[in-house]
């Protein structure tokens, strides 16, 4: 990684903590709620699915027309299976390496790996597969509603 990269992680980094601890020191009164909300990480709500990922909508609702914003957490050794959703979906990778594959047959030895920084598209209508191996991975999804999954695997 080139230094003027690790530089601006880095600065990323402590920018975000700064912005952490000056949030944690701002008493909720001296905030205009007409101006911004915030919600603190032990204020995000995470649910466990049974595919082997934790997610939390922070913005929207998946079920309906409209924008969202989900985070999600692929648990190590978990993958999903060949599917597809209505619209695109943009992925941004906040943490780990989060591994991809396109089309109806499952290979996840054929996937790829996507690091932590790294930005990718889901294009609607276009079959895909992705998950963790060996380590956990967090996501930020941002797409459009309703944010359905629809299975597409060859049998």
């Amino acid at each position: 990684m080139r230094s003027s990269t690790i530089f601006r992680h880095s600065w990323l980094l402590v920018l975000g903590i700064a912005t952490i601890v000056s949030l944690s020191t701002v008493k909720a009164t001296d905030l205009n709620p007409a101006a911004l909300i915030y919600k603190l990480p032990n204020q995000i709500a995470w649910v466990d699915a049974p595919s082997g990922a934790s997610q939390a909508v922070v913005r929207g609702d998946l079920s309906k027309p409209g924008p969202y914003i989900v985070l999600v957490t692929w648990h190590a050794h978990h993958m999903s299976r060949p599917h597809f959703h209505p619209n695109d979906r943009f992925i941004y990778v906040i943490s780990g390496t989060w591994w991809v594959g396109t089309g109806t047959k499952f290979e996840p030895e054929n996937t790829v790996p996507i690091p932590a920084g790294s930005f990718v598209t889901h294009f609607g209508k276009q079959v895909h597969y992705d998950g963790a191996k060996d380590g956990d991975v967090t996501l930020e999804i941002v797409g459009e509603g309703p944010g359905t999954s629809t299975p597409a695997e060859e049998k």
